[in-house]
């Protein structure tokens, strides 16, 4: 089974870009991050046309996840539990149905958190984005005592270590690389998760991010940020993962890319 995450950065400019792409790839899941686009409004037919099932929790003009299925859906839920005030569209959970399993799949688009002393509705932004990883873990906690494999897909706005960025000085104050941050995603894993693309590569400098400023894209200075998170079950049929660039240098292109595994269901 083929499981992709992509931040597509608005799904009406980039529906024939992810049309071209399922084509080429055929992943049977993906989690999708900034539709920016309420429910209603989510381009659907286009790929359901091509097989897929489609599960939406948007927002209008902001945020928004969606997952594309080839399978059907058991169960979808929407909102990351923790805080019923919080009305950003930032989490979508599914449990998926097979021939060869079942499998959970969340899209999750975290908060970037920038800038750090910036004020937000409750505190800061940097305190929401850390509030809504803690609440990510907790969540993550009471996944664990399901015993089943399960993949927390999404962009994390997290860099987890000098080697996924390629200027480490340059992001030091950023919420993205911020030593709190940092320390969330460290704690996601150790409740005995894995990240996906790591567990498959040592390699340091692969990307799922290049900014539209500056030149990032043909100087490939990027930053991964875009992770999936698998359970032990998950973790144990990891049969392979990696990031597709090839999206990056097309038209009207997402500044992320996909990325993607392969289990052995």
């Amino acid at each position: 089974m083929l499981i992709a995450t992509w931040n597509i950065n608005g799904i009406k400019a980039r529906t024939e870009g992810l049309k071209t792409w399922l084509a080429k790839a055929r992943p049977d899941i993906v989690c999708l991050q900034e539709i920016k686009c309420q429910d209603k409004h989510f381009p659907a037919a286009p790929f359901e046309d091509l097989g897929y099932n489609v599960a939406v929790h948007g927002q209008k003009s902001f945020n928004g996840v969606a997952i594309l299925s080839k399978y059907p859906f058991d169960e979808v839920i929407k909102g990351l539990p923790g805080d019923d005030g919080d009305i950003e569209a930032r989490y979508l959970e599914a449990v998926i149905s097979s021939k060869h399993g079942a499998v959970r799949v969340a899209s999750l688009y975290a908060p970037n958190g920038n800038p750090v002393d910036s004020p937000s509705a409750d505190g800061t932004k940097f305190a929401y984005k850390l509030a809504w990883l803690a609440r990510l873990e907790e969540h993550a906690r009471g996944l664990l005592t399901f015993e089943e494999p399960f993949v927390l897909a999404g962009d994390y706005n997290i860099i987890p270590e000098p080697e996924d960025v390629h200027d480490p000085e340059a992001w030091r104050e950023d919420a993205l690389f911020r030593p709190e941050a940092r320390r969330a995603y460290r704690r996601l894993l150790n409740l005995g998760l894995w990240d996906a693309f790591r567990a498959a590569h040592t390699e340091g400098h692969r990307y799922t991010f290049w900014d539209y400023q500056a030149g990032a894209w043909p100087k490939d200075h990027g930053i991964r940020i875009d992770h999936l998170v698998l359970s032990p079950q998950a973790a144990d049929r990891l049969v392979t993962a990696d990031i597709d660039k090839a999206p990056r240098g097309w038209e009207r292109p997402s500044d992320h890319v996909p990325v993607w595994i392969e289990l052995a269901l």
